[in-house]
C-alpha cells in the first residue's frame, strides 16, 4: 500500500496493517516456518532463465523454485501428515482432507505427492491408516503405491471403527483389502464419505 508507514521489514514480520486491513503477503505468513538457507549454483543462463520464469508466474525466485521442487501436492500432503495427531477428533479431520487429497489428484500427481511420506512422527495406528490409505488410492488410480508403504508394520491388534459388537461381523468384510492387511476394519474407502 502507497501511503502504509510501515517499513518493508515490519511488512514482512506482520500480516496486518491496521487490524481490519490484512496484508496479502505469503511470505509473510509462511515466514514464521521458513528457518533454513540452502544455496545452489546456477550458470548465469540458468539464473537469468529462473527469474523470467518466477515473473511470468509472479512469483519471487525463491518461492518459484520451491514450488518447482516441492509441488503444493507434495506440500499439502506432508503437511496433512505432519498434522495428524493422537488426539481422535483431529485425527479425523486431517484423514478426512488427506481422503480429499488422495481423491482430487490424477496419477501422475498423486505419485510424486506421496513418493515420501514423514511418518516417522506418527503413532502406528496413524502410520497404518496412511499406508492404507495410500495403497487404496494407488489401486483406484491404477499405479503402484511407493515402496515405502511395504515398510509400515501391520498392527498387531485389530482396530475397529466401532466399539459396538454387532457391526464388527459387517466391518470384517466391508473393509477395503489394504486397511484388512493392516488390522484396521473400517466402513468406507478413498473417496467415500461417512
Amino acid at each position: 500500500h502507497p501511503t502504509n508507514p510501515l517499513t518493508k521489514a515490519a511488512r514482512v514480520r506482520c500480516q496486518y496493517y491496521r487490524i481490519d486491513i490484512e496484508l496479502k503477503s505469503n511470505y509473510a505468513l509462511a515466514m514464521n516456518v521458513k528457518s533454513e538457507y540452502l544455496q545452489i549454483r546456477v550458470s548465469s543462463e540458468q539464473k537469468t532463465a529462473l527469474k523470467r520464469a518466477a515473473k511470468r508466474a509472479g512469483l519471487g525466485m525463491s518461492a518459484f523454485v520451491l514450488a518447482r521442487s516441492l509441488p503444493r501436492a507434495q506440500a499439502r500432503f506432508e503437511k496433512l501428515i505432519g498434522s495428524l495427531g493422537t488426539e481422535p477428533t483431529k485425527r479425523a479431520y486431517a484423514l478426512a482432507e488427506l481422503n480429499d487429497l488422495l481423491t482430487e489428484l490424477s496419477p501422475s500427481e498423486f505419485g510424486e505427492a506421496v513418493a515420501n511420506a514423514p511418518l516417522s512422527r506418527l503413532e502406528p495406528y496413524s502410520r497404518n491408516y496412511v499406508a492404507a490409505m495410500i495403497e487404496q488410492a494407488a489401486h483406484q488410480k491404477g499405479i503402484e503405491p511407493p515402496a515405502w508403504v511395504a515398510e509400515v508394520e501391520p498392527l498387531e491388534e485389530p482396530h475397529f471403527a466401532t466399539p459396538l459388537e454387532a457391526l464388527r461381523l459387517h466391518l470384517l468384510s466391508a473393509a477395503p483389502v489394504p486397511f484388512r492387511r493392516r488390522n484396521i476394519f473400517i466402513d468406507s474407502s478413498i473417496g467415500d464419505r461417512v
